[in-house]
């Protein structure tokens, strides 16, 4: 492997440059290569992103720092708590970006609904001893986002109504993680991440998959690939760039919604681009470890996607792969009248496919009073009136 030059470090933003590069970088303004892993470890492990508070540093080193643009990317402006303990988090980024991302404490009473974010068959398989924070304090998925708004326009997803105004940087996904680490309550324990906030992250590949090496790293924040999950409305040469990079450890979550094409292509727009059997044919081809599964995600939209028909076409579309089914009854958004399903329909599309052998999961909702579940992320301000404005003129309601 080629090694980094001080010219390559340039091309990221500090937050996102791994140790090679900070020791390429490094080495140019003459300092020893050891201090690589420190300023790495300052950020990474201690989320400390003032130069200035970097104690073990000499201060022409910390000046420097500084003067590279090593600060924080962006800001808290609001968090909203729910009822249940979710809080959402909005961040502010340059120009006026704004994204949410989402704390969810994992209690006994969602313990089968989050069974979706790791496998419990996995942790055997695992290498890596369990931490005694994990066993002993209560587990938080985050969930984080990878776009400013979303180019794939899910009609069941309030981000995706409103269009994408910009990706974000590896340094700006990263600092997601940071930030809300820092609002983890007492006895709580960042346990797992879900690239499942606003935008599709292998939209973004190669910032999603910087910002998954910086995250994993064992100098900084140290999570474990298995409790990272991505999830895709289904690109196909993202989904084998993932698998090639990270040799399937990385979680995959499919956002499917449909078992035809038909039906799909009314739900997701990019359906028409990459069909199901392409889709189909790169969940195939991804590499899984032992006992992992891939996560199919499933909207259930009323008189759309929930009838017994859809149900059994969906478990014969599966057949021979190795997954899980999580039921997401929809969400309420502004931007469409669309609704979920009876709690008999849910009940009677899950028995379905638990009767043909799946492993399937109703997701509880959670922090819905905040417009934190799933797919109500959205734009804030102008944009997003605009956008709900025009959905209610025709684009989702004509699903």
């Amino acid at each position: 492997m080629t090694q980094p030059t001080a010219s390559d470090a340039l091309n990221w933003h500090p937050l996102a440059r791994l140790p090679e590069e900070w020791r390429a970088w490094l080495s140019s303004e003459g300092e020893a290569p050891f201090r690589a892993d420190q300023v790495f470890r300052w950020i990474h492990r201690q989320g400390e992103l003032s130069p200035s508070k970097m104690s073990n540093l000499a201060l022409p080193l910390r000046e420097r720092l500084a003067a590279a643009g090593l600060q924080a990317p962006g800001a808290v402006v609001d968090v909203k708590r729910a009822a249940d303990g979710t809080r959402k988090l909005l961040i502010e980024f340059d120009k006026g970006a704004r994204v949410e991302c989402v704390v969810i404490p994992m209690t006994p009473k969602t313990a089968e609904d989050t069974a979706y974010l790791v496998d419990p068959d996995s942790e055997a398989e695992d290498d890596e001893p369990t931490s005694p924070a994990l066993e002993s304090n209560t587990k938080v998925t985050l969930c984080i986002s990878t776009q400013y708004g979303c180019a794939m326009g899910c009609v069941f997803c309030a981000s995706g109504q409103f269009g994408l105004q910009r990706g974000l940087g590896a340094h700006e996904i990263v600092f997601q993680v940071l930030l809300a680490r820092s609002y983890l309550e007492p006895g709580e324990v960042l346990s797992n991440l879900v690239f499942m906030g606003m935008g599709e992250p292998l939209h973004h590949y190669d910032e999603t998959a910087r910002a998954v090496r910086l995250i994993t790293h064992p100098e900084g924040i140290a999570m474990s690939a298995r409790r990272l999950t991505v999830s895709t409305v289904g690109l196909p040469s993202g989904i084998q760039k993932l698998g090639d990079d990270f040799a399937g450890k990385v979680g995959l979550a499919v956002s499917l919604h449909a078992p035809d094409d038909e039906t799909r292509s009314r739900i997701i727009p990019m359906n028409q681009r990459y069909p199901v059997a392409k889709l189909l044919a790169a969940l195939r081809a991804y590499p899984l470890p032992r006992r992992r599964r891939i996560t199919i995600e499933y909207t259930l939209i009323s008189g759309i996607n929930d009838s017994p028909e859809h149900a059994d076409r969906l478990a014969e579309l599966l057949r021979g792969l190795r997954v899980k089914v999580n039921l997401i009854p929809m969400n309420p958004i502004e931007a469409s009248t669309l609704e979920a399903p009876a709690e008999t329909a849910v009940a009677r599309f899950r028995e379905t496919l638990t009767g043909r052998g799946y492993s399937c999961f109703v997701r509880t909702r959670r922090g819905d009073d905040v417009l934190a579940a799933c797919g109500q992320l959205a734009l804030q301000g102008e944009a997003a009136t605009q956008g709900a404005v025009r959905l209610r003129r025709g684009r989702a309601d004509d699903v």
